[in-house]
């Protein structure tokens, strides 16, 4: 659902049987010293089980920290393999921790006795039963509504999820815990079960029956993984002890089961990788049921641009604004907040809100930025030009958070972000859209605009605990905001279709209005209008000269110069990683620096 791809899970779920043993078998030299582990306690099972789950949360936080922190996903797959290999040998090695190779046997039933035989043995199964129920639906805090949605768009595309304020890191450290207690919690079940517990219950290709349960199922769908775990490890791979001549050779029975496993996981990669149990993702366009009660009206926003052209130009700093005040976009549903932006009356009397001094980046022996200085006015409309290779991306990413300048220094309204990562850069106000627009591919595209919602308080401990009660007011709010949104880019009828499958300039329109679902103090806008159709680009161009109108700072990188010309106060000139001038676009135009560095580069 994250994105994790998790091949150290059977070491979590190992965890959680090894720790029920130790905490019931209590002192290993009380058991004639037959077998030797570490703790050695005599805890009643009940208690045993729920310290083993938060033993399993807090080895999961762990390994997660260690292993998803700062690594691609590709990566992290192979961390976490690693961590279960390491703990696997380091178990098998040494006796002393859970009984080496022989594991830990005779360890105690919940219910009464020890193994599957004993005489509450059904009983056990039901309470396991009853637990699995209530796990499935304390999962589901964590998988449906707003926190889910977070993680698939983590598991879509991390950066753009760090472009809108989401904790990536955070985010994926939670899957860990939660994942992490519950495997222990399962490991521990099973321990109980069966009276004992070793390395050979643990090896890899346990991992690869529960990835292709998930595969067969459905990945990201709770349902789907339900019936993966039902049909793989239990029918397929058991089903195999029973087919007429394997039945006496259960070496043979389970290397046939095996051999179902991994037909069944190429079978479903090829043909069907959705699984029989996809995700399916709520509606929220024209027809929904559930946010039917929600206007689709449109905001206005093309009458009103319209309507400001003919008063004036675009360019105009007009009237002065109270910076505490959040305005309204042409219509009562969305709200653009202009959080304490120093802006007073004028424009020559407005502070800068971004500021960058002395920027430097270097890859290889190439200088990207050299000591690039500049600064952007509070609402304003800035442009930043230059020909390609100039440096201008870098620049994007250096202020944004996703390039760490070698040297230099960041301000934003007036705080030093030099060191803050790019989620909270967007937390603070300051967001950007990339040169090839970025979406979440498989959520819809009302979806990558309701993941925006700075801070919702589904993501948070109590959203999760309290559930929707606590959070269903943010939720419909959110919704309200999105769907006018929508309707007033006329994408209402695009409203549950996947992002993945829109147009350029559809999702270029998508990518301004997830960042004006943020409510941005600022918005860098990294070519946005590139590929566009000219009625895209107008629609681009009427949307920004309005939102700066209403207090809105940009700073706008692109090569089209009539729209730069058209939108910007100010206009910065970049060429081999320096800022050569700065000046309007007339002004620049005459200048013989400027056309050498649009001519040679």
């Amino acid at each position: 659902m994250a994105g994790v791809l998790n091949f150290g899970y059977i070491a979590n779920l190992a965890l959680g049987a090894y720790f029920y043993g130790v905490l019931t078998l209590g002192p290993s030299s009380g058991n004639g010293g037959f077998q030797t582990y570490i703790i050695g306690l005599h805890l009643p099972a009940a208690l045993a089980i729920i310290v083993t789950a938060l033993v399993g949360c807090a080895f999961g936080g762990l390994v997660g920290m260690i292993g998803v922190k700062r690594l691609r996903p590709d990566y992290q797959a192979i961390v976490l393999l690693v961590v279960a290999i390491v703990a696997l040998t380091l178990v098998e090695a040494d006796a002393g921790i859970f009984n080496g190779n022989a594991g830990l046997s005779l360890l105690p039933n919940p219910v009464g006795g020890t193994g599957p035989t004993s005489p509450n043995g059904w009983l056990y199964v039901a309470i396991v039963f009853a637990v699995c129920v209530v796990g499935y639906l304390i999962l589901r805090r964590f998988s449906d509504g707003p926190l889910g949605r977070s993680l698939r768009a983590v598991r879509d595309d991390d950066r753009a999820a760090l472009a809108i304020g989401k904790n990536v890191v955070g985010l994926r450290i939670l899957v860990q815990v939660v994942g992490g207690g519950f495997a222990a919690l399962s490991g521990a079940l099973l321990a109980a079960f069966i009276g004992a517990w070793s390395p050979s219950g643990w090896q890899f290709a346990e991992t690869l029956s529960l990835l292709t349960a998930i595969i067969v199922g459905g990945v990201a769908s709770n349902p789907g993984v339900v019936a993966g775990a039902l049909l793989v490890p239990v029918i397929f791979e058991q089903a195999t002890q029973y087919v007429p001549g394997l039945s006496s050779r259960p070496q043979l029975a389970g290397d046939v089961g095996w051999m179902v496993t991994a037909v069944l996981t190429i079978v479903f990669i090829w043909w069907r990788p959705r699984g029989i149990l996809p995700d399916r993702r709520p509606r929220y366009g024209p027809g929904a049921r559930r946010w039917s009660r929600f206007s689709m009206a449109p905001l206005g926003l093309a009458s009103a641009a319209a309507d400001m052209r003919a008063d004036g130009p675009v360019g105009d700093p007009g009237p002065a604004r109270d910076p505490a005040v959040a305005t309204e976009l042409a219509g009562p549903a969305l709200t653009v907040h202009v959080r304490d932006a120093p802006v007073t009356s004028g424009a020559a009397a407005r502070a800068p809100l971004l500021a960058a001094s002395g920027l430097a980046v270097h890859y290889g022996g190439v200088a990207a930025l050299d000591a690039v200085s500049l600064e952007v006015t509070a609402g304003t409309v800035t442009g930043l030009i230059g020909p390609n290779g100039a440096g201008k991306s870098t620049f994007v990413n250096a202020v944004s958070g996703f390039t760490r300048p070698e040297a230099g220094r960041v301000k934003f309204n007036g705080t030093d972000i030099t060191g803050l990562s790019p989620h909270r850069r967007a937390r603070l106000g300051l967001v950007r859209t990339f040169q090839l627009s970025r979406q979440f591919g498989r959520l819809t595209a009302i979806e990558n605009l309701l993941v925006a919602r700075a801070r919702h308080p589904a993501e948070s401990a109590a959203g999760i605990v309290a559930g929707l009660p606590y959070w269903r007011r943010a939720e419909e709010e959110n919704v309200a905001r999105a769907r006018a949104l929508m309707a007033t880019f006329e994408m209402s009828d695009k409203a549950d279709e996947p992002a993945a499958n829109l147009s350029g300039g559809e999702r270029r329109m998508l990518e301004l209005m997830r960042a004006l679902m943020t409510d941005p103090m600022m918005l860098i806008l990294d070519e946005p209008l590139a590929g566009l159709s000219p009625r895209w680009s107008g629609r681009f161009e009427d949307a920004v000269g309005l939102l700066r109108q209403q207090g809105l700072t940009f700073l706008l990188i692109e090569h089209e110069l009539g729209i730069v010309e058209r939108l910007c106060e100010t206009v910065i000139v970049m060429a081999r990683g320096q800022v050569l001038t700065t000046g309007t676009m007339s002004e620049l135009r005459t200048q013989r620096e400027v056309q050498a560095a649009y001519v040679v580069g």
